[in-house]
C-alpha cells in the first residue's frame, strides 16, 4: 500500500484511522495531558486546534480537561468533515492567517502542522498568528516532527521540514513565547521505524515520503507496553529533562503577561509634574 501524500482524502482518512485507535496517538495524548496538568491554565476557557483534522484531539481535550469552549480550524475541507460534530466551532482557514481576533483564546494546539507550512517562513508565521490570537499568559502546545536518522531535507513540493530541538525552540523565542517544556520524544520505539524510512527513500524520488503509519490491530498487552513506555519518557520530559534523542518535539510554551509598570520614583514624579507645568 502507498503512502498517503498530505491534503489528499486518502490521507486524512488514514489520519482518522491512527488517530482513533494506534497506541502512538493514545500515548502522546497521554503526554499532553501529563504537560497541561502541570501548569497554571483556567478552569474554563477557549482552545484552539490549528490544523485539527478529524478533530479527535478536541474530543480529548474535553473529556480530560471538562467542558471547554472548543475551536478548530484546517486548510483542508476534507479533514474538517468528522470534526464538525466535535467542535463547538470549525474553521476552513490557513494557520498563517487565523480568522480569531487578538487575545482571544486560552490554549492553543497545534499538532504536527508546522512542518508542512510554506518553506521559508511559513513557520514563523504561522507561530505570531498563535501568539497574536492567545490571550497574555495563554499557552501553547506544539508538537511535530524532529530531525533524526536518516536525515531528511527539506521538500518544497509538499512544504515538508523536519526540526532540531534548537531551531524549534530559536524560533519559539522570536515569536514572544516563553519555552516551559521542549524536548525530543519517541527515543527508543521511533528506532523501529528507520527502517520502514529508508525502504521508502529508496522507493520514493521526493524528501517526503507521505504517511508512512498504517492503523494496525495488535495484542493488547504489546498496545499497553508500547503506550507505556511512551508514556515513561513523557515523564521524563514532565520533569523538565530533555531526551538526547527522539523522532518527535513537543514543546509547551506561554506567551508572557503583559509586563507591569514600572514603580515610579519620586524623581521621576517630579521630573514629569515639572515637564507638565512647563506645557501650560
Amino acid at each position: 500500500m502507498t503512502a498517503p501524500r498530505i491534503f489528499t482524502a486518502e490521507y486524512y482518512a488514514r489520519m482518522r484511522a491512527l488517530e482513533a485507535g494506534s497506541w502512538w496517538n493514545a500515548a502522546m495524548r497521554d503526554v499532553a495531558g501529563m504537560l497541561l496538568e502541570d501548569v497554571d491554565r483556567p478552569a474554563v476557557g477557549r482552545v484552539l486546534d490549528v490544523g485539527c483534522g478529524s478533530g479527535q484531539t478536541l474530543a480529548w481535550f474535553v473529556n480530560t480537561f471538562g467542558e471547554w469552549e472548543t475551536l478548530g480550524c484546517d486548510v483542508a475541507a476534507d479533514a474538517l468533515v468528522a470534526a464538525k460534530p466535535l467542535a463547538d466551532g470549525v474553521i476552513q482557514a490557513s494557520a498563517l492567517d487565523l480568522p480569531i481576533p487578538d487575545a482571544s483564546v486560552d490554549l492553543v494546539i497545534t499538532l504536527d502542522v508546522v512542518q508542512h507550512l510554506p518553506i521559508p517562513g511559513g513557520d514563523a508565521k504561522a507561530l505570531g498568528e498563535m501568539h497574536r490570537v492567545l490571550k497574555p499568559g495563554g499557552l501553547l502546545l506544539l508538537r511535530t516532527n524532529a530531525q533524526a536518522y536518516p536525515r531528511v531535507g527539506d521538500d518544497l513540493a509538499y512544504n515538508f521540514h523536519k526540526y532540531t530541538p534548537e531551531e524549534l525552540g530559536g524560533k519559539l523565542t522570536q515569536a514572544g513565547f516563553s519555552t516551559i517544556r521542549l524536548s525530543r520524544l519517541n527515543a527508543v520505539l521511533g528506532l523501529a521505524e528507520i527502517p520502514r524510512e529508508l525502504r521508502a527513500r529508496r522507493a520514493e524520488q521526493s524528501e517526503y515520503r507521505g504517511i508512512l503509519a498504517q492503523a494496525r490491530t495488535e495484542a493488547p498487552l504489546v498496545t499497553a507496553l508500547k503506550r507505556g513506555w511512551l508514556r515513561l519518557e513523557g515523564q521524563v520530559v514532565r520533569r523538565g529533562l530533555r531526551l538526547p534523542m527522539g523522532r518527535t518535539i513537543i514543546a509547551l510554551c506561554r506567551r508572557p503577561e503583559a509586563p507591569a509598570p514600572a514603580p515610579m520614583l519620586n524623581g521621576d514624579r517630579a521630573a514629569i509634574e515639572v515637564s507638565t507645568s512647563a506645557g501650560r
